[in-house]
C-alpha cells in the first residue's frame, strides 16, 4: 500500500461482468480472466458466479485489473465488476487460506448444530 512498508493481505471476491459483447454467454472473457489469474501466482478459485481471491493487497488488485486488461483486448468494450475485500489485523493468515478457512469456520459451526 503506498505510504507504507507493511503490505496487508486482502481476501476478496469479485465478479467481473463484461458488457456489450453482442452475446449471452461470458465464458470465454471468464476463462481469459482465470488465464490472467493463474500467471499472477495468488491463491484464486472462480466460482460460478464470481471468483475468490486472495493475496497482498496490492498484488490482488493488480490481478483484478490485469483480467480487465484482458477481457478489455477479447472485444469486450465495458466490463462491470463488483469487489469485496478484507482484511485483518487481529490474526495473521498463511498465504492461500484465508478464504478456505472462512468456509471450514461455518462448516464447523454447522457440524457442531448437527451433533445437538
Amino acid at each position: 500500500m503506498s505510504g507504507s512498508d507493511e503490505e496487508i493481505y486482502a481476501v476478496a471476491d469479485f465478479c467481473l461482468i463484461p458488457m456489450g459483447t453482442g452475446e449471452p454467454s461470458v465464458g470465454p472473457y471468464i476463462a481469459e480472466c482465470h488465464r490472467v489469474l493463474e500467471k499472477s501466482g495468488l491463491t484464486f478459485k472462480v466460482r460460478g458466479y464470481g471468483t475468490n481471491l486472495e493475496g497482498p493487497w496490492d498484488a490482488v488488485c493488480a490481478a483484478i485489473g490485469d483480467c480487465h486488461l484482458a477481457v478489455h483486448k477479447q472485444g469486450a468494450p465495458r466490463i462491470a465488476t463488483d469487489i469485496r475485500i478484507g482484511t485483518r489485523t487481529d490474526k495473521v493468515l498463511a498465504p492461500g487460506t484465508g478464504n478456505e478457512s472462512k468456509l471450514r469456520r461455518v462448516q464447523e459451526i454447522l457440524a457442531a448444530d448437527k451433533k445437538e
